[in-house]
């Protein structure tokens, strides 16, 4: 059985949860959050908790049992609190610009400006010309938002430069030496 899976999600103040055959809906106030279930899987609600079970004991149906808690306990948090996703830029000239709330503008060292619109549910800061701050409140949404302004310029391992997370370690290469 598995250990993530047995445990139950409690269910904070303000939270609501709603069970409907095989889709999870969770209201909370910054936002609201919805997830179809597999096959396999159930969801009960029990008094002020929510607990995941498994009707069998197939390969598939094991392997999710876990995952499917982690995701409605992501969900149960998100709305409560939210999750937030710091990049930072490195290079001389690479900067980011916040056109509203849900539109960047990234100066990368490219010939042109690169564009990014967010999806729905996902807004940006930039409290610095080389800070970007994602926020939303689905994890994997913001976690894969994160990640594509990331991947427009990554870190570079000889100089650094590049578009990374806060507190990343990029592992860097020592370039060549000259003839002596």
């Amino acid at each position: 059985m598995s250990r993530v899976g047995k445990a139950a999600v409690t269910i904070p103040q303000g939270v609501e949860v709603t069970i409907a055959g095989t889709s999870i809906t969770v209201k909370g106030s910054k936002g609201t959050l919805s997830r179809q279930l597999p096959a396999g899987i159930s969801v009960k609600k029990v008094e002020s908790t929510v607990v995941v079970e498994r009707a069998s004991e197939t390969r598939e149906v094991r392997a999710s049992h876990g995952m499917i808690r982690a995701m409605v306990n992501n969900m149960v948090s998100g709305v409560t609190e939210g999750y937030v996703k710091e990049l930072e830029i490195i290079g001389v000239g690479y900067r980011a610009v916040a056109k509203g709330q849900d539109k960047l503008e990234l100066a990368l060292g490219f010939s042109h400006p690169v564009p990014y619109a967010a999806p729905k549910g996902v807004t940006f800061e930039v409290p610095a010309p080389t800070r970007i701050i994602v926020k939303g409140v689905d994890k994997e949404l913001v976690g894969q938002v994160a990640a594509e302004i990331r991947s427009f310029r990554s870190p570079e391992p000889y100089k650094g430069k590049g578009v990374r997370y806060v507190n990343e370690r990029v592992l860097r290469k020592a370039g060549k030496t000259g003839k002596k």
